[in-house]
């Protein structure tokens, strides 16, 4: 099992490492483009098809899937959360408390009212960022999940003015045009540049607008979807196309053939639409490669 965990760390450092030299080099090769921010091209809600019953347990089963996954998938490390709406209550939501996304179990799933405040805390530590999700559901009636992540394949492109862009077929989801958030709009120079309250939050979610993802200069980024599944999805290839997109910039000098609107909207419904099949086959792999390594690292954190 330690050779199997090792073989995960490395391959988790390998997809959301960003090397110096090419994160300089990001900023010379290829300009951002002007414009107004897109919107979301998405698949929808899960679909007749699906067989799986939404409630609020069900829900609750994706999100601690899913946080293994993201943290199996490289997307988040100690840092980083996700959450998912009630069914029961929709102005409610439920995440984990403050633990290691790694490391989440049911019984550390809390529930959240429309202003992030615990429902029985018991005690429990809470994520500080937890408004990013409770500001974001609140003005999102299709966003049903959020994922935020500190990863540092996606940063890069908060801070150099250079756009990022889809550019493989997993990645239609992202918009021609990805809002970026500056927390100085809102809390101004002298800021923490985490989100902490529900003016921040608010502020994420109007640059959200209709996007199905944000940037956070210096930070990281928001993604969101109408499930924990799709939201998984999402910011799993939101990375991998910074990293594809920055290799690609690196080879071709800045001259990159991104994806057209109509090749976005197409592959985009397929592969999105699929999380909710009688066989979700990219969801079934990463939830039995999340399963291999969240039990190696739940015997490792026992006392």
């Amino acid at each position: 099992m330690a050779q199997s965990w090792l073989g995960q760390s490395n391959r988790r450092a390998f997809l959301s490492g960003v090397g110096a030299m090419a994160a300089f080099s990001l900023a010379n090769v290829a300009p951002a483009e002007s414009g107004q921010e897109g919107a979301s091209r998405t698949a929808g809600a899960p679909g007749a098809a699906s067989r799986i019953p939404d409630t609020d347990e069900q829900r609750i089963s994706d999100l601690v899937t899913g946080n293994h996954i993201l943290f199996d998938q490289g997307v988040v490390d100690g840092f980083g959360h996700l959450s998912v709406r009630s069914v029961k209550d929709p102005t409610h939501f439920f995440m984990s408390q403050s633990r290691a996304p790694g490391l989440v179990a049911r019984d550390d799933i809390m529930e959240f009212d429309a202003d992030s405040k615990p429902i029985d805390q018991r005690g429990r530590p809470m994520y500080g960022e937890r408004f990013i999700h409770g500001e974001i559901l609140r003005a999102r009636a299709d966003v049903h999940s959020v994922v935020h992540s500190h990863s540092s394949a996606v940063i890069p492109y908060t801070v150099t003015g250079v756009a990022l862009r889809p550019m493989i077929h997993t990645a239609g989801f992202i918009p021609e045009h990805v809002p970026t958030f500056e927390i100085r709009d809102v809390e101004g120079e002298d800021n923490g540049i985490l989100v902490h309250n529900t003016v921040s939050g608010a502020g994420v979610a109007k640059a959200l607008g209709n996007s199905p993802l944000v940037l956070m200069r210096g930070h990281g980024m928001a993604v969101v979807g109408p499930s924990v599944r799709h939201a998984v999805y999402r910011a799993i290839y939101t990375q991998l196309n910074a990293q594809i997109q920055l290799q690609a910039m690196l080879i071709g000098a800045g001259k990159i053939i991104f994806l057209n609107p109509k090749e976005a909207a197409n592959v985009d419904a397929t592969n999105e639409g699929g999380l909710y099949s009688e066989r979700p086959r990219q969801w079934d792999l990463w939830v039995a490669e999340a399963k291999v390594s969240s039990s190696g690292l739940m015997e490792a954190a026992k006392p």
